[in-house]
């Protein structure tokens, strides 16, 4: 599902179980990216079904990559490996206001 930032913002950050997944490229992820986030890079799609899946199905996950494209994909494919609440930034970091960490 996809999110505007100020609600995407507002429920990533309303419980202590929530996951951000950051799913550029390492290189992308070192330039900048949003506070707690943990880069599984989504081009590497073996790893990063691996990783995924790591994660409690039931648990909230909030993600983004650059323009919202790639993290939209990911959503896609993590509802398909059965998790319930998957959510999309829209607009991804590029339009991020919020605190971006280096």
């Amino acid at each position: 599902m996809d999110l505007t930032q100020t609600d995407w913002s507002n429920n990533s950050k309303s419980k202590p179980n929530n996951v951000i997944i950051d799913v550029r490229t390492p290189q992308e992820f070192n330039d900048g990216f949003i506070r707690n986030a943990v880069n599984i890079n989504i081009y590497d799609s073996n790893d990063f079904i691996e990783k995924v899946q790591s994660f409690s199905k039931k648990d909230e996950i909030y993600l983004y990559c650059k323009s919202g494209a790639r993290s939209s994909a990911a959503c896609q494919i993590m509802g398909q490996l059965g998790f319930e609440n998957v959510y999309n930034l829209e607009g991804g970091i590029t339009d991020w206001k919020g605190e971006v960490m280096k």
